[in-house]
């Protein structure tokens, strides 16, 4: 997991290592870090021109020693202090934005750069708040920016987020802990979490999902789920959907207005449609479980009702769900939405979209950005909600199962063609996890 800090925790990791490595040996290994990246934009440093905008703190200190070892491998380098910037640069196969990163308060006016010139944004695009994302002045849209250290917020929520470019981070060996955190491949390796004496019941799953208008709903849940790792799948649909859809034979129809016991997690709502919520809450009304709830299940007034508040239900919204839960629009701050959200009700909340944004009661956050246009098709959100449900059976904890869920989804459609359907995904998670 790539750590995200705010500026304080950013500043406080900042002065724990410059305690422990010295200021000029954290700045040699950022502006090497800098100069790394901008070399494979460059692809070869010889002959090459660049420009490099410096300011008056440490993200200028960064650019300068970029500049020395750029200098050093052939590329002409130009400084171009903060304060005396022209309106346009011109005529430079690279232009580093080194101006002002971290704890930027100023308004910035950017020059302008010839729309085919690369920019690489050094921590932040100069003219960003590290924060919240609101832009101060006019910043340069990067094509790619270099976090250093951490990922801030503005790297991924507010205005700020679509003028970061491909996003990397250089981690510097600077945090050693922290609460909030980007998801990578790597969070993958022990989703699967099997033990010598597993049977049955051990990651069971109930759906309560499904309704004669809406049978393929249940498949896709139950396939996601089963694509999870869930060992066992009792499925209880509002109504009889035998005949409508060709359910996976792993599936067990139930009809009993209760849980059973033995199951790990429930996953209820998708495709039960409208005036369900008193079927829903006779069923899940004396839950003991984590629950999964997607759909027709985010009633607000349901989960006020019956929410343990404990982050062990797990809500997850598209943005007109959120916005229908909240009684609020969405801002331009996703992390601060689904934060208040999550406190609101008690629950862990997922918001979908290009980025996931996942926040626990308390406020901890995880974030999903693998996800790819091929999963904008219907259906591919019950997936994903079967598929949380068998995560949490298998043993994680709600708000690290949606995460790892979201992010593995997200892989599973990047794998995938244009216009794939929401079948598609749930065999692409089988094959990942080698299902």
């Amino acid at each position: 997991m790539i750590p995200i800090l705010t500026t304080a925790e950013m500043r406080e990791a900042d002065a724990k290592a410059t305690g422990q490595r010295g200021v000029d040996a954290l700045v040699g290994l950022a502006g090497t870090a800098v100069a790394l990246h901008a070399k494979r934009i460059l692809r070869s440093c010889y002959g090459t021109r660049v420009a490099v905008i410096v300011g008056p703190g440490l993200n200028g200190a960064d650019g300068r020693v970029a500049a020395a070892w750029l200098t050093s491998r052939g590329a002409r380098v130009d400084l171009v202090p903060w304060d005396h910037m022209p309106a346009l640069l011109v005529g430079y196969d690279l232009v580093v934005d080194a101006a002002f990163g971290l704890g930027c308060s100023r308004p910035f006016v950017a020059p302008k750069v010839s729309i085919e010139t690369p920019v690489l944004a050094v921590d932040l695009p100069s003219g960003v708040d590290a924060d919240s994302g609101e832009l101060l002045g006019e910043p340069m849209v990067a094509s790619a920016t270099l976090a250093l250290g951490a990922l801030k917020p503005a790297h991924l929520t507010g205005p700020s987020a679509a003028i970061m470019g491909e996003l990397h981070c250089a981690g510097l060996g600077i945090v050693e802990a922290f609460e909030n955190g980007l998801l990578d491949d790597s969070d993958l390796a022990f989703l699967i979490q099997s033990d010598a004496d597993d049977h049955k019941w051990r990651h069971a799953v109930q759906a309560l999902v499904g309704s004669p208008l809406m049978p393929g709903a249940a498949d896709l849940v139950v396939r996601g789920a089963l694509a999870g790792g869930a060992s066992m799948i009792r499925l209880a649909s509002h109504g009889d959907i035998g005949s409508s859809v060709n359910l996976p034979p792993e599936v067990v129809h139930v009809s009993e207005p209760t849980v059973d016991a033995r199951c790990r997690a429930v996953v209820a709502g998708s495709g039960l449609g409208a005036g369900t919520a008193g079927w829903l809450r006779e069923r899940i009304a004396n839950l003991t479980c984590p629950l999964v709830l997607d759909a027709d299940g985010l009633d607000r007034n349901l989960i006020d009702e019956l929410s343990p508040r404990d982050g062990s239900w797990v809500l997850t919204p598209h943005d007109g769900e959120f916005v229908r839960l909240s009684g609020e629009p969405l801002s331009s701050n996703r992390f601060d939405d689904v934060r208040a959200l999550a406190r609101a009700t008690g629950c862990v909340v997922l918001l979908k979209g290009p980025t996931t944004v996942v926040a626990s009661p308390a406020g901890t956050l995880r974030v999903v950005t693998s996800g790819t246009a091929s999963l904008a098709t219907a259906g591919t959100g019950d997936v994903l909600s079967g598929l949380i449900a068998a995560t949490i059976a298998r043993g994680h904890a709600p708000l690290e199962a949606a995460a790892m869920a979201a992010h593995l989804h997200g892989r599973a459609g990047s794998r995938l063609a244009p216009y794939a359907t929401a079948s598609d995904v749930a065999e692409e998670i089988a094959a990942l996890l080698g299902g």
